[in-house]
């Protein structure tokens, strides 16, 4: 989420419960200290940390240790709950994986291009609410200069729970071998290619860049900023990682920030059949706002 965990967002998944371990640890760590994560990640943002994750964690927050002065997880976690400060935020990065490309999914984006051709002149509202690196909310103005052309009115809010992904995608800077999704012509005519010491890079061209307003957005928070309703809504990979009642929370927010006869994009792993009253499925993870 931009705001979740999320691009393309990937979090833990279900696992056995796994005995901690502090043996040839730098720091101590106990399964009361794994359950405790887990509670205050899922209060912040949602995520239902599954058991099975211990090593995962213990690597992710043993860096924020170091980087905080801690010297063992418990007095980290007591000084991360006694105040709030920018630590949280540093946690919720900490916790969240990125795992995103441009055009993931490719049948998404044929799908939006037909949307876009219903109203050729605009105009358009788009969220990406989980952009991460940046790869999904460039792909989607790629998808509009190149069905609609640049004259018509568009603007796309790309959010992230993460702000250290925010900030990579708001620079567009990418490795030349993480652009397999495009075609050369999209090459060529959204990316400028880095010379000399930049060598290997590529950066995204002002007019892909210019209708995008990137911003940090918790999606289990009521505190959206927005104030016209949406056409679109990317929210892809992110709610797999809620439990059911978070999910339908989530999804009472979305709706209520779309326009009637909206259009949801979800991930290849999630199905929202149980609530029909807010959005009905018109394709393959593709879902109509009622």
């Amino acid at each position: 989420m931009s705001a979740l965990p999320l691009p393309g967002r990937v979090a833990a998944t279900a696992g056995p419960a796994t005995p901690a371990v502090s043996e040839g640890r730098e720091f101590a760590w106990t399964n009361a200290d794994f359950s405790r994560v887990q509670k205050l990640i899922y209060q912040r943002a949602g995520i239902s940390l599954h058991d099975g994750k211990h090593a995962m964690v213990y690597s992710r927050l043993s860096r924020r240790l170091r980087d905080t002065g801690h010297t063992s997880f418990e007095e980290y976690l007591g000084w991360l709950e006694s105040q709030d400060g920018p630590e949280w935020q540093e946690f919720v990065n900490a916790l969240t994986t990125n795992l995103t490309a441009f055009f993931r999914e490719q049948h998404h984006f044929d799908n939006l291009t037909g949307i876009l051709k219903r109203r050729p002149g605009g105009p358009w509202r788009i969220w990406c609410s989980a952009a991460s690196t940046g790869e999904e909310p460039y792909s989607i103005v790629v998808t509009v200069l190149q069905t609609l052309g640049a004259g018509v009115p568009f603007e796309l809010f790309a959010s992230d729970i993460d702000t250290r992904v925010l900030e990579t995608a708001s620079r567009g800077v990418y490795r030349s071998q993480g652009l397999k999704g495009l075609t050369q012509e999209q090459l060529q005519r959204f990316f400028m290619r880095g010379k000399g010491s930049n060598d290997g890079l590529v950066r995204v061209r002002p007019e892909l860049r210019k209708p995008i307003t990137f911003l940090s957005v918790n999606l289990i928070r009521d505190d959206w900023p927005f104030r016209e309703p949406f056409d679109v809504v990317f929210c892809r990979n992110v709610m797999i990682y809620f439990d059911a009642p978070t999910q339908r929370r989530v999804l009472e927010r979305i709706h209520r920030v779309m326009k009637p006869g909206g259009t949801l994009f979800v991930g290849h792993a999630e199905n929202f059949s149980e609530s029909r009253d807010l959005f009905v499925l018109r394709g393959k993870t593709v879902y109509e706002r009622v």
